[in-house]
């Protein structure tokens, strides 16, 4: 009998969501957390004690003292280009918190270097995986709500003023690439584009009202889908006390809503839905940014790992962690330029 693969990992970053992976990574069974790697000296003790593992604070050394088969990396957005650079030349796949980065140009070549060394590369969307959003993407895709007419996102949430304070890296153009949209809107919009389809055009506006950061913390955007349908986005970290993300998706033949991951309203002609079939493990970080559960991060390792092991594509791969960012860039420059801004 063929024993079965372990797989080392190790993360680099020490943070929350760093914390987040570490329990997805000691819950399954065919991995193991070997290592951690920190941006700091100061935080080598911390990092120890709560990861229970090796700690390094340079991830050449780390790549270079470890037999390592996937790198999970959870650093700011705009370091994520170099140190999947190096892993990939390590022969190590990489699994990248979202964004992939904080620009498709660097993005792009986190992709480029990923297939010039022959290792995948997948982008963290864990919602994708959540039960009730596959129920809408299945009365999609098996076409009950018909044509598609418009899809909506709502990220309307709040982020205290020591949220950005306290991070040197939070709300930052080079660390965080912007904020309410890039940061916390992304997830959504990810949901919105893959149930809606690619974009045609987008015209929208940023604002920078509430907290003292170089990114926004309201937006807004009007968006032309390329099979006719159009949508909205609206997203902020400063609307109090911070509401469940919402999705809204309308169809010629219905309506479904789903709002902190839940399906809040289905109404779609001749097809009713089982109640049965709801996402107990849905969460929104709409005011705090750790309520959010490992469930479903866990389930995306599980298929990245299942790719590895099948060497075929992630379901998540490189191409459909850019969908969403190349939106928010096209946020980002319509805004800037007051025009619309059209999508090859």
């Amino acid at each position: 009998m063929t024993a079965k693969k372990i797989y080392n990992i190790a993360i680099i970053g020490s943070g929350s969501i760093a914390k987040t992976h570490a329990k997805c990574i000691n819950d399954l069974s065919n991995t193991k957390l070997i290592a951690v790697c920190t941006s700091s000296e100061s935080r080598i003790q911390q990092a120890e004690a709560n990861f229970n593992v090796p700690v390094y604070t340079d991830y050449n050394t780390l790549f270079n003292e470890n037999l390592i088969d996937i790198v999970s990396i959870c650093t700011q957005s705009g370091s994520h280009l170099e140190s999947t650079r190096a892993a990939a030349q390590a022969g190590i796949h990489v699994l990248c918190e979202k964004p992939l980065e904080i620009s498709v140009k660097r993005a792009t070549a986190m992709i480029e270097a990923c297939k010039t060394h022959n290792v995948k590369l997948s982008c963290v969307f864990q919602n994708r995986y959540a039960t009730d959003y596959k129920t809408v993407l299945e009365a999609i895709h098996k076409g009950w709500l018909g044509k598609l007419l418009m899809g909506n996102a709502s990220i309307n949430w709040n982020r205290s003023p020591e949220y950005y304070s306290e991070s040197v890296w939070r709300g930052t153009l080079l660390g965080d690439g912007g904020a309410a949209l890039i940061n916390q809107g992304i997830h959504t919009i990810d949901l919105l584009i893959n149930a809606m389809g690619a974009v045609h055009s987008v015209f929208g506006k940023t604002y920078t009202k509430m907290h003292n950061i170089e990114g926004e913390d309201l937006a807004h955007a009007l968006v032309n889908f390329k099979n006719g349908a159009i949508g909205t986005i609206t997203a902020g970290t400063a609307l109090y006390p911070g509401n469940p993300e919402r999705l809204e998706i309308y169809g010629e033949h219905g309506t479904i809503i789903l709002e902190g991951g839940k399906i809040i309203k289905w109404d779609i002609k001749n097809h009713d839905r089982n109640p049965k079939q709801t996402d107990l493990d849905a969460s929104s970080g709409a005011s705090d940014p750790l309520a959010i559960g490992h469930a479903l991060h866990k389930t995306q390792i599980s298929e990245f790992i299942k790719a590895i092991s099948n060497n075929t594509q992630p379901e998540i791969d490189g191409e459909e962690g850019l969908k969403s960012l190349a939106l928010i860039e096209g946020i980002y420059k319509s805004s800037t330029t007051h025009s619309e801004v059209i999508f090859s």
